[in-house]
């Protein structure tokens, strides 16, 4: 007996021994493992995220013999193998890139006169005009047709030429300057005409009603005499403008739809290019033909478009200017499908430049003086050809995955095409190829800590003081009854709350603004009116309720001063609103209303948050030590001084840890905000419109992203921030609980 007697509690101590070390063990790898995956997903959203802000890279090709003139007009189909070359005096061929060899060769001058100009509509487009000798002009477009005889891939080049038996003519003189658009609704074709100066035509199309055939009705365009010669002509999207330059870097921009006093159509603007000075060296459309780009022969390299103006209706201004390092750009490729741009200097200089992001991506010597050849950029941006003087044709491999990204793009305003000022937007696609992608964070930042804000203004007051009187004046009896109750609400799921809030909360408010002011100003006042009368009641009377079930009764009066307000909302509205508080508030305030608002948001995000800062609260100022508020009672104070005085600022990091935890919640909710708002990005603190944050960004365009692309890896920078935003709330946070706890701790 005395052995076994001796052997169990030792067995006992080493059973214990090992649990302990079990569960240390256990304890520590789950922890490793949380700090594991934490780190895991920054390392993966940076992963993600990196490529966004890397420059451009070119890989040059084998350089191949060219057997002709340099082109007038260069171009290059769509998989950046075929080429297309026209020569200035309209001779014009396909071409292998690769090789050089000639594919197939065409005359586009035909019986015609002799081509004295070679103009192209726009980057993207196949359409290319040629000014004659005799004033007239021509057109013709080069397509690809791509097939797969025997699995392998078969470019076929063609040129059509549209309006062919259309007589296109500015003049009798030599077409020195030649701008062409062809739109759906209308041909338009401007030219500089030796000794008659600027002459245009416009063809509209009519389509008739009976038989469905298209006619073109022919007008001439009575445009200005302008001072100076012409050295680049641009017809800007939509046909409305005519963007003239001289050699001396000035410009007129005239306005295709509005005639001037003297009958000819009227000026819109007029100015110099260069602040610097200088004349120009090259100029071009950006895609889309809404921004000009011009480089000068001292360095400038700039952008305008046109602006809207409250007194002179528009003005051509300069939005952006970039820099060049002192390179003297000799000829400016914009993208097809992107609103950057090559630019090649005079001597040999290559540099790539996106203007949204206000940025350059690549500068580097690749030998292809700008001044002395011709140069192409391939459709998707990936291939760039020259050829120069010394009969050589040579091709690089562009590396541009991600240019329209920078921090100034993503957090700065930007002065987007078509915007009267710069602004913070997020527009992510549209339905055209032309569109400007915007990338702005500011409206789903802005957006986040807004619905955080209001949320938090609604769900902390409720919340802290719920738990002050549920743990320290409720009876034990009623606590235990309504503690699990307010904590069960946290298992109810945020996309029913986000449902119930966008299909139900929202339209209720809507009908019912004025019962919702009316119930915020009457039920604080009707409770205190309540709490003044119970407290003249008599003492006997009041004994009856037991101590800590004052709130039972209070149930009673919130909801008859509840019903009592929506009940009030017609009368309310009618006197004092005209009977439409919403339409008051927009007319006479000048305050916008939208049904699913930040209001909606701050109550049902609310519902959601009030249960996690209570739970926390109120485990903290219950877990308050006894013996504390009883020493502060037995020395004379008051049941609310020592609340204020020794229970809160004890329990104070617990209440402002779940406050921090709240917060936290609310900047990382998704499906309320998702669908209780109107989802637009707009910066605006106004309580009734709606926002959209980073979450619900996310959820709502990450399923249409295209894998790597721009699109896709903005996304998981917007997923990067929002982990920085919970980093950052959660560290202040924590730093604030050891300040008071250290400060509290001795009490």
């Amino acid at each position: 007996m005395s052995k076994l007697s001796e052997y169990a509690p030792a067995h006992r101590a080493r059973l214990r021994h090992t649990k302990d070390r079990l569960a240390t063990a256990g304890i520590t790898a789950g922890g490793a493992g949380v700090l594991l995956a934490i780190l895991l997903i920054f390392f993966y959203l940076l992963y993600e995220v990196v490529p966004l802000f890397s420059g451009a890279g070119i890989e040059a090709g084998e350089r191949t013999p060219w057997n002709g003139p340099v082109p007038a007009y260069l171009a290059v189909e769509e998989q950046g193998e075929v080429g297309f070359a026209v020569a200035p005096d309209g001779a014009a061929r396909f071409f292998d890139i690769a090789s050089g060899a000639v594919i197939e060769t065409l005359d586009l001058a035909g019986d015609r006169a002799a081509v004295t100009v070679v103009a192209a509509e726009a980057p993207q487009s196949r359409l290319l005009a040629l000014g004659h000798a005799d004033g007239g002009v021509s057109l013709a477009r080069h397509d690809y047709k791509l097939s797969y005889p025997g699995g392998e891939r078969e470019i076929t080049p063609e040129l059509s030429r549209p309006y062919a038996d259309q007589a296109l003519s500015l003049g009798r003189g030599a077409v020195t300057a030649l701008a062409v658009s062809d739109t759906e609704d209308a041909l338009v074709v401007v030219g500089e005409v030796a000794g008659e100066g600027l002459r245009g035509t416009r063809f509209r199309r009519q389509e008739s009603f009976l038989t469905g055939e298209t006619t073109l009705e022919e007008e001439a365009l009575v445009l200005p005499t302008l001072a100076g010669d012409t050295a680049a002509l641009f017809i800007g999207s939509g046909q409305r403008w005519l963007y003239r330059i001289d050699s001396a870097g000035d410009f007129t921009v005239v306005d295709l739809q509005r005639s001037g006093a003297a009958g000819a159509l009227a000026i819109a603007a007029t100015g110099k290019l260069f602040e610097g000075g200088g004349g120009l060296s090259t100029s071009a459309m950006l895609l889309g033909g809404i921004s000009l780009l011009a480089a000068s022969d001292r360095g400038e390299l700039v952008q305008y478009f046109m602006v809207r103006d409250e007194q002179s209706g528009h003005r051509f201004h300069r939005v952006r200017d970039f820099d060049t390092r002192g390179v003297v750009v000799a000829r400016i490729l914009p993208e097809h499908r992107r609103k950057g741009f090559l630019a090649l200097g005079r001597d040999g200089e290559l540099q790539i430049y996106h203007t949204t992001a206000h940025r350059r991506l690549y500068s580097r010597e690749v030998g292809a003086p700008g001044r002395e050849g011709a140069a192409a950029i391939a459709p998707r941006g990936d291939a760039l050809i020259y050829i120069g003087g010394d009969g050589q044709l040579a091709h690089w491999a562009v590396d541009n995955e991600h240019p329209d990204v920078s921090w100034s793009a993503l957090w700065d305003e930007v002065w987007y095409e078509s915007y009267d000022e710069p602004a913070h937007i997020w527009q992510s696609s549209a339905s055209n190829n032309d569109f400007e992608p915007k990338y702005s964070f500011a409206p789903l930042a802005f957006g986040t800590l807004k619905a955080a804000f209001y949320t938090m203004l609604i769900a902390a007051p409720l919340a802290i003081c719920g738990a002050i009187y549920t743990a320290y004046f409720m009876a034990p009896a009623l606590r235990r009854k309504i503690k699990p109750m307010i904590e069960l609400m946290e298992a109810l799921p945020t996309v029913i709350l986000g449902f119930l809030a966008g299909l139900w909360l929202a339209p209720f408010i809507e009908d019912k603004l004025t019962g919702v002011f009316a119930l915020l100003v009457f039920m604080p006042l009707g409770i205190l009116s309540f709490a003044f009368a119970f407290s003249r009641l008599p003492v006997m009377l009041r004994r009856r309720v037991p101590e800590g079930w004052d709130a039972a009764i209070l149930l009673p009066v919130v909801v008859l001063i509840g019903y009592l307000s929506f009940a009030a909302n017609d009368p309310l509205e009618l006197a004092l609103f005209g009977g439409d508080m919403r339409l008051w508030i927009t007319r006479e305030l000048g305050i916008s209303f939208d049904q699913r608002n930040s209001l909606v948001v701050g109550i049902a995000m609310g519902m959601a948050v009030i249960p996690t800062i209570f739970s926390i609260a109120e485990d903290a100022i219950f877990s308050v030590p006894r013996h504390l508020s009883d020493g502060s009672l037995a020395l004379g104070a008051t049941p609310w001084q020592t609340l204020v005085g020794v229970v809160l600022p004890t329990a104070s990091p617990g209440i402002f840890s779940g406050l921090m935890i709240g917060l936290g919640r609310a900047v990382g909710e998704t499906m309320i905000v998702l669908m209780a708002t109107g989802n637009t990005p707009i910066m605006d603190a106004n309580i009734f419109e709606g926002m959209r944050t980073l979450s619900a960004n996310i959820a709502v365009e990450v399923p249409e992203a295209e894998v790597d692309s721009t699109h896709y890896r903005v996304l998981f920078l917007a997923a990067f921030v929002l982990l920085l935003f919970t980093f950052v709330f959660n560290t202040i946070a924590e730093l604030v609980r050891q300040r008071l706890r250290v400060k509290y701790g001795s009490l």
